[in-house]
């Protein structure tokens, strides 16, 4: 199997490092959030035209994107949750659930997941935009957040080096995995929910058994620094690693075998660090954001 990369365009137009991408519902088209505090949608098929959604006098390191009802949310830094209707393009709440920072949001049908950087998790209905929970389970920062709706399992990633798994039922502690060597910054459920894949600032990619109790079924030393992303193509049979060392990476997802570097030697790649992925099932398009402030966007084809 050969993988073929072409870069397709990059947008531009972020006065800052870009931490956060989101789908926007008809797969050509997502948002990017910016240290600038402007959230801008841009489309696959027109490229580098912009549209300014929301400005925050913040940065934004997370967003969320509610598919059930079309809602952005927005996590503006040491402020809280903002939520926009992008069909009127209307703010619809602001609400100041904590003054610290905002590293992820998960919306799985009416539940918002939010992590903070004090280390809660606040969990929050996503039609009143009323708070439910606060989840303290570590005074080190929630880094990443995956919800495995067959074993009905909330997955966290905390800079503490855990992840720790609760119940989705009444949000109990169910078991805490010493995952790696530093602070956790990504996780992700395979899309067939067999595996947990993480990545930390020690550079391990590391799989974990969800079936065999979250048992280690590989550690791979993936990177050269910080992995701060995974992300899965929308057919489920390669994930791909955004890292600090400027490159992305495609994975096979059975096997778990490297098969493409993307970076800046080869493919005119990003200049600095990879924050943050996203794969479209437009056309199998890969974007990835990063510290150079630009949006790229990557064609990855399969050849045999």
């Amino acid at each position: 199997m050969h993988i073929q990369v072409e870069k397709l365009d990059t947008f531009s137009g972020h006065r800052d490092g870009v931490y956060a991408l989101a789908a926007s519902g008809d797969n050509a088209r997502f948002f990017s959030a910016a240290g600038d505090g402007l959230v801008v949608r841009w489309n696959l098929q027109t490229p580098d035209v912009g549209e300014l959604m929301a400005q925050v006098p913040a940065s934004i390191y997370a967003l969320g994107w509610d598919a059930r009802r079309e809602y952005l949310w927005i996590g503006q830094n040491f402020d809280g949750i903002h939520v926009i209707d992008v069909r009127d393009k209307k703010e619809l709440a602001a609400t100041k659930i904590t003054s610290a920072a905002i590293f992820c949001i998960v919306i799985v049908e009416d539940t918002a997941y939010v992590g903070l950087a004090d280390g809660t998790i606040v969990v929050m209905d996503a039609l009143s935009f009323a708070v439910r929970k606060h989840i303290k389970a570590s005074d080190k920062s929630v880094r990443s957040i995956a919800v495995n709706q067959v074993e009905q399992h909330l997955a966290v990633a905390y800079s503490d080096n855990t992840i720790k798994i609760f119940s989705l039922e009444d949000f109990s502690l169910q078991k805490v995995i010493e995952a790696h060597q530093n602070s956790v910054f990504c996780i992700k459920y395979s899309p067939d929910y067999q595996f947990l894949l993480s990545g930390s600032r020690d550079a391990h990619l590391k799989v974990w058994d969800v079936a065999n109790n979250y048992a280690l079924h590989k550690d791979i030393v993936a990177h050269l620094f910080a992995i701060n992303d995974i992300c899965f193509s929308p057919d489920g049979h390669f994930f791909a690693t955004a890292s600090m060392d400027k490159s992305i990476k495609i994975w096979d997802s059975q096997q778990f075998r490297l098969l493409k570097v993307i970076d800046k030697a080869r493919h005119a790649g990003h200049g600095t660090s990879v924050n943050k992925l996203w794969w479209s099932s437009h056309k199998g398009l890969l974007v990835s954001a990063s510290d150079d402030k630009r949006v790229s966007v990557w064609k990855i084809e399969v050849k045999n």
